[in-house]
């Protein structure tokens, strides 16, 4: 299943940089492992916000919901979910 992720980051002023930095390295390399496996298939900044929109490829919903609540950063993330379904009219064969 595709699902259509926004995750915006909300950091607190008060969090101690160094520990905020790990997470940050960690969450990068979680996601570099994700996008790998096919699971992360697509992420988005938006520009000018600590926020991405994301396309995520699981097969259901608490699949997904797993890969969130592991994600270093979840605790300081505002996230909304959408599940997708593919198009009739779409041209492309991989966006099932």
């Amino acid at each position: 299943m595709l699902f259509h992720v926004t995750m915006n980051v909300r950091i607190p002023h008060d969090a101690d940089p160094r520990h905020i930095e790990a997470l940050k390295a960690q969450e990068k390399a979680r996601c570099a492992d994700l996008m790998a496996a096919g699971v992360w298939r697509h992420i988005w900044r938006v520009a000018g916000q600590y926020k991405n929109r994301s396309i995520f490829d699981v097969p259901d919903n608490a699949a997904l919901h797993e890969i969130l609540m592991g994600l270093p950063l979840f605790p300081f993330m505002e996230i909304e979910v959408e599940a997708l379904c593919r198009h009739p009219s779409s041209i492309r064969d991989d966006d099932s």
